[in-house]
């Protein structure tokens, strides 16, 4: 074992010893293929920004908030961020081009929740039910069966939250294939700046909740359309 992965492991560890907060575990799962160039590309990165700034600017949600970004698109399936506070952080940038790998982009955001949610449990840190929000403007361009069977699995058993986001040409009946119970919504044109600023509104009022109460979200008027 390296010295790299020992010294990554015990940051890991100290960050969840430090902070006993019950986290809210996000991982932003974004399509950055070729169609996403131009305005969507742009707004998307403008909204993730500001989806930092909202997230940080709570003295709650900015311990609780326990975020991961994997990509899709430009440069195939990447990891951008593992799991980590983003208290103080700035946010990356992302850039288009590319294929749709969806499925391969849905498995390692499953997968990295899974392994987040051990890490959880080794260091003994309460945590709430994970987010998955998925945003996209197209079609997968691979086979998303395996990843659809287990999003709509862990869905049904109230072992993940998905949030998928239809951007203009967004194939829906994919979508729904990956959340048969959360049903997909449409952007109001190039609106992300608004949806994040909703997105990190919601993670607010779930860090201030109990894991297991009933909340109510807040309305998605000014940026969702039927």
């Amino acid at each position: 074992m390296s010295d790299e992965f020992d010294k990554t492991f015990d940051i890991e560890d100290d960050e969840l010893a430090d902070n006993p907060t019950k986290r809210v575990p996000v991982c932003l799962c974004l399509d950055t293929s070729s169609s996403m160039g131009g305005s969507p590309i742009y707004e998307l990165n403008e909204g993730v920004r500001l989806f930092y700034n909202e997230i940080n600017d709570d003295e709650v949600a900015k311990s609780a908030a326990d975020v991961c970004i994997v990509t899709f698109g430009s440069g195939g399936v990447s990891n951008v961020q593992d799991f980590q506070s983003i208290d103080g952080e700035v946010a990356p940038s992302f850039h288009a081009g590319g294929d749709t790998p969806m499925g391969a982009g849905i498995t390692l955001a499953l997968n990295l929740l899974e392994k987040r949610k051990q890490e959880y449990k080794d260091n003994g840190t309460e945590y709430f039910q994970p987010w998955l929000v998925l945003i996209t403007d197209g079609a997968p361009t691979d086979d998303i069966s395996q990843a659809a069977s287990k999003t709509s699995q862990m869905a049904r058993d109230k072992k993940l939250t998905i949030f998928p986001l239809a951007v203009e040409g967004a194939d829906m009946d994919t979508l729904r294939r990956i959340s048969p119970v959360r049903q997909p919504i449409k952007l109001q044109g190039m609106k992300f700046k608004e949806f994040f600023q909703w997105l990190s509104k919601s993670i607010s009022v779930v860090s201030h909740s109990k894991p297991g109460e009933t909340i109510s979200l807040p309305s998605n008027d000014g940026w969702a359309t039927l």
